[in-house]
């Protein structure tokens, strides 16, 4: 009972902290105090906590250090102009018959180059929403479009975030699981296709009928949502005139992104691409935009901030500082598995979990304890930590089991985090482009790479049975 009561008192004070708006830090560290208080009444000493904590937290230093390579590189990729760049030409090709399918695709692949989902929904998932409304396109689709597609790279970009964690929970090779993770989400990422397509469809056949209640309640929706969006992004019409009048897009502003791409492919390590993508992006920055070094070192920690306010509204952002706050809740959440251990306050819980997986095998076990852990943790990167800290008696201490439980933790809590309504995942850049909550329904890559797999185990599993028979 005291194990339950302090969980859920943990998670009322996260419940309260994600309502009301506050940052999640002053939770977390809450969150120390109960579970060390714990401890003491379960007679643990406070110094061998405070040690178990601190061991993990020091395990979590090269994460850490990657998270301030992706706020410096994030910064310089907006300052000199290879975001503007995409965005400017990719946008191009967009078209109200494909705008659905197109956003979702636009957005996967700016996930995959920049990393994080929220600097994806800001640029190219604005812009999208934007000019899709403008389109008449349907808002509830187009923003599940578009925040499956900025999901897609935060689960497998060789820069992500959440893919860098759960290397680092695994001790897995990063480009192994990111081979896996392409194989996994492939059927899920073209069936979604299939469905934006078929949506883009039915909205072309609805416009071209001019008639009939489909076509009159869409259209109402989509009027209500274009009233929501804010005037910086309904305004924009000519993205590439908007750019072009704030960078220089020279082709050689692209440089720093395919410096990513090759690297990756060729398997560098991740910390060695950041760091030659960042100084690729220095040479653009002064070379081609004319930036002056000083304004050069205070983006790196401040992040870029545009004088144009249509291109801030669409690129501000990045820097050190930026990463803070996901470098405070990983150290923090850290700490918790080490207080954990020692405290062994989960025990009985990872117990139920085990026994849940000899019944539904550790993929199945692992989807469920990952919804479970994003409605109560209200962000993603607790959610990873925690399922990880749970499911780890269903996997074994050999490489494949290693990496079978990161492949786990990628196609359960990095996507199902955006799933939950009050969890800042989805909520955070469904309110950057101003999408309807609604649109969490549409959002089908995010649906159907759990559900996929949670079938393939069961197939896989009644197989092994059936032949064991």
């Amino acid at each position: 009972m005291l194990e339950a009561g302090t969980m859920l008192l943990f998670c009322a004070v996260l419940f309260a902290s994600v309502a009301l708006g506050w940052s999640i830090i002053p939770a977390l560290f809450v969150g120390v105090l109960l579970f060390m208080g714990y401890g003491l009444v379960r007679r643990c000493s406070l110094r061998a906590m405070a040690s178990r904590a601190a061991g993990s937290v020091r395990s979590a230093g090269t994460v850490v250090v990657a998270f301030v390579l992706i706020g410096v590189l994030t910064s310089l990729w907006r300052a000199s102009g290879t975001i503007a760049f995409i965005v400017a030409h990719s946008t191009a090709v967009i078209h109200a018959a494909t705008v659905i399918p197109l956003s979702f695709l636009l957005c996967s692949a700016m996930s995959v180059l920049v990393g994080s989902s929220f600097a994806s929904a800001a640029t190219m998932g604005t812009i999208c929403m934007s000019l899709g409304l403008s389109m008449q396109a349907n808002p509830v689709m187009l923003g599940g479009a578009i925040l499956a597609g900025v999901y897609v790279g935060d689960r497998c970009s060789p820069v992500s975030t959440s893919a860098l964690l759960v290397k680092q929970l695994t001790h897995t090779n990063l480009f192994n699981t990111i081979a896996r993770m392409l194989s996994t989400g492939a059927v899920p990422f073209v069936l979604s296709c299939v469905v934006y397509v078929a949506a883009a469809v039915v909205e072309w056949l609805c416009a071209s009928g001019g008639s009939g209640f489909g076509a009159a309640s869409a259209a109402a929706t989509a009027g209500s949502a274009r009233a929501a969006v804010s005037t910086n992004a309904s305004s924009i019409t000519d993205i590439g005139g908007l750019f072009s009048s704030a960078f220089d897009l020279h082709w050689l502003t692209l440089v720093p992104a395919l410096l990513v791409i090759v690297l990756a492919l060729l398997r560098v390590d991740v910390r060695l691409l950041m760091l030659a993508s960042i100084a690729a992006s220095v040479a653009v920055c002064v070379g081609v935009q004319h930036m002056e070094w000083a304004e050069l070192l205070r983006l790196l920690i401040f992040g870029y901030h545009a004088q144009n306010p249509q291109v801030a509204a669409l690129l501000d952002g990045g820097g050190i500082l930026s990463m803070l706050t996901v470098m405070a809740t990983v150290c923090i959440s850290s700490a918790y598995a080490g207080i954990f251990a020692e405290t062994r306050m989960l025990a009985r819980l990872q117990q139920v979990i085990e026994m849940l997986g000899h019944r539904i095998g550790a993929c199945g076990a692992t989807m469920i304890t990952a919804t479970c852990a994003a409605a109560l943790a209200c962000n993603q990167t607790l959610t990873i930590m925690l399922t990880h800290q749970l499911c780890g008696g269903l996997y074994g201490d050999d490489e494949s089991e290693r990496s079978a439980q990161a492949i786990d933790l990628e196609d359960s809590a990095v996507v199902i985090a955006p799933l939950i309504p009050w969890s800042i995942a989805g909520a955070v850049p469904l309110a950057t482009i101003n999408a309807p909550t609604l649109s969490l329904a549409a959002a089908t890559f995010l649906y159907l790479l759990p559900l996929s797999r949670m079938l393939a185990s069961a197939v896989r599993r009644r197989h092994i049975l059936t032949t064991n028979i």
